[in-house]
């Protein structure tokens, strides 16, 4: 961002990476949005509500209230008659912008300073009639709420340890956490998306890890 801190983190490990979106804060790294290459991606509000959850099924919008304003099925996807999707066109802050147009015609752009990047992070996944899609692992609430924490702790180790290193605190507010915790917190996002928990705990988790 103009502000110095880091908008956009792209992520790869083999066939499979990821685009996170983060928020222009200095003290904390709030995920806005997160896209991967398998078709599993998620955006949120500031306040860190799920507001557009895309699978390679399909996707839906929700209000700022928790309600569904709109659900769509990609196309041949289902032997069902498909819901098709109108663009969708979202601003997660005053420099990055998320267009869904199809499903592998999803883009996320960055401007600022006179300047733009675009991403495309839409895929097509093919899957014949006859096959059924993998459940995705699902872990209970009380492993959930562990591993967030764990996130949690690790990373208050870490501003511990940049305070000892920056006793000032102007330096050690711009420094980024280390990629590991970034990845971390993804992972238990994606988690908490897979998981038949509430709404209650899945918030709860985000603001953990988001804090």
């Amino acid at each position: 961002y103009p502000s110095g801190n880091l908008a956009i983190i792209i992520t790869g490990e083999r066939d499979h990476h990821s685009l996170i979106v983060q928020e222009d804060e200095l003290k904390t790294t709030r995920i806005r949005a997160l896209f991967q290459s398998d078709g599993r991606s998620t955006c949120y509000y500031r306040n860190g509500d799920e507001w557009i959850n895309m699978s390679i099924q399909g996707g839906q919008y929700l209000d700022q209230a928790g309600n569904r304003v709109r659900r769509w099925m990609w196309p041949n996807l289902s032997p069902e008659p498909h819901v098709p999707l109108s663009p969708i066109f979202i601003s997660l802050n005053r420099h990055v912008g998320v267009r869904i147009l199809a499903q592998d015609k999803i883009f996320v752009s960055f401007l600022a300073m006179g300047r733009q990047a675009k991403f495309n992070m839409g895929t097509r996944v093919q899957v014949s009639a006859g096959s059924q899609l993998p459940p995705a692992a699902q872990l209970g609430e009380d492993e959930l709420l562990l591993l967030a924490f764990r996130v949690r702790i690790l990373q208050l180790f870490d501003r511990m340890r940049g305070c000892l290193n920056f006793p000032s605190g102007e330096q050690w507010n711009k420094m980024q956490p280390p990629m590991y915790l970034i990845t971390q917190a993804v992972k238990i996002l994606e988690l908490c998306m897979a998981a038949d928990i509430s709404n209650e705990l899945r918030s709860s988790i985000k603001a953990i890890v988001n804090a």
